[in-house]
Parts: C-alpha cells; structure tokens; sequence
C-alpha cells in the first residue's frame, strides 16, 4: 500500500461527495471522498492527512505527456524493477516522493520498462483515499 503524507489544499463538495486536493511535497493529488467537512472531522483545509492507493492502482507510462482523463500524473524515474513470472513490483522516485507499482510482468515487457526509465505514474481520482493524519 502506498501511503503519503500530505496537506489538504482545497475542498470542494457537492450533494455529500467532496472533491479534495492533497499537497504532497510537490504534487497535488485528487481524491473522491463520500465525505463533506460537515460529516468528516479531517475534512478541513490545512490539516494534515494521509493518501492511501494500492501498488495495483499505479498505472505506468512512458508517454510523458498523456491526454487522458486521470488526474493525478505524476513523473517519475524508475528506481528498480522486480520482474516476476506473472507481476512485477516497480518502484519509481521523484525527489522524495517514492511509490510503488505492481503490473503484469507481460506490461512490464511490453514497455521495456528499465531503472532510470522516465515515466509517468497515473492514479485515477477515485483510487485515492485519505484518512487523518494521527
């Protein structure tokens, strides 16, 4: 599991769902929340949360400038890869912000991925959780 610390930055909330903006060194991600600052006692600008998405949710490119949809891209540079028969675990590393992806090792194939590859990492919205920061 993939676990940061971040700041919240914006919140913007609508019928019980919040669209929630999470600084984490110098990235923001994006995050659903089914949660509103009038329901969740974390859910304040400026307090500090943790985001939470699964290696699974990673998804790798090396497209560095994708026209898709996700939101939360970020570029990284392949630290290590650790190929195995069906998944592989890729860490990746941007200035101090580490995470790890785990694909198919036939994708890892497929995009020759290599350490000190440049890649972007892709986590949709709704794959990113936060909870407060204790």
């Amino acid at each position: 599991m993939n676990v940061l610390k971040g700041i919240i930055t914006e919140i913007q909330s609508h019928e019980g769902i919040s669209l929630v903006k999470v600084k984490s060194h110098d990235f923001v991600f994006s995050s659903i929340v089914l949660d509103t600052p009038d329901t969740a006692d974390y859910l304040k600008e400026n307090k500090a949360v943790k985001v939470i998405f699964k290696e699974t949710e990673v998804i790798i490119s090396k497209d560095l400038n994708p026209k898709i949809s996700v939101q939360n891209q970020i570029a990284y540079v392949v630290k290590s890869v650790k190929k195995g028969i069906l998944l592989s675990q890729i860490n990746l590393i941007a200035d101090k912000l580490e995470i790890q992806s785990i694909i198919t090792s036939n994708a890892c194939e497929q995009l020759d991925l290599k350490e000190n590859d440049n890649v972007i990492a892709l986590i949709k919205t709704n794959e990113v959780s936060l909870s407060a920061d204790d």
